[in-house]
């Protein structure tokens, strides 16, 4: 499964730039997206080192919010498999 995640750029520098989520700064791509579509502070859709698509404020959020979902989701699954393979976990019990 290919994930594009969104990101706010910081730095442009056509046809590259920075873009930053959660703290975490990236070069990325830009040449996918018209030199005049883009400006500092936009939001995009970031995939394999690339700004393929702009995107308003709310919908990054919104797609953050999921993503934060997924993560705590797989999180607890991989705790609770964890617990579940550990010696002292018991079935028979």
């Amino acid at each position: 499964m290919c994930v594009g995640v969104p990101m706010q750029i910081v730095e442009i520098n056509y046809p590259t730039g920075k873009a930053e989520a959660k703290g975490v700064q990236r070069e990325i791509g830009l040449q996918l997206l018209p030199q005049d579509a883009v400006k500092i502070g936009d939001h995009v859709i970031v995939h394999v080192g690339f700004a393929i698509e702009k995107i308003d404020r709310k919908l990054a959020d919104e797609i953050w919010k999921a993503l934060d979902e997924v993560l705590r989701v797989m999180d607890e699954e991989e705790a609770g498999a964890r617990s579940f393979d550990s010696p002292r976990h018991d079935p028979r019990a």
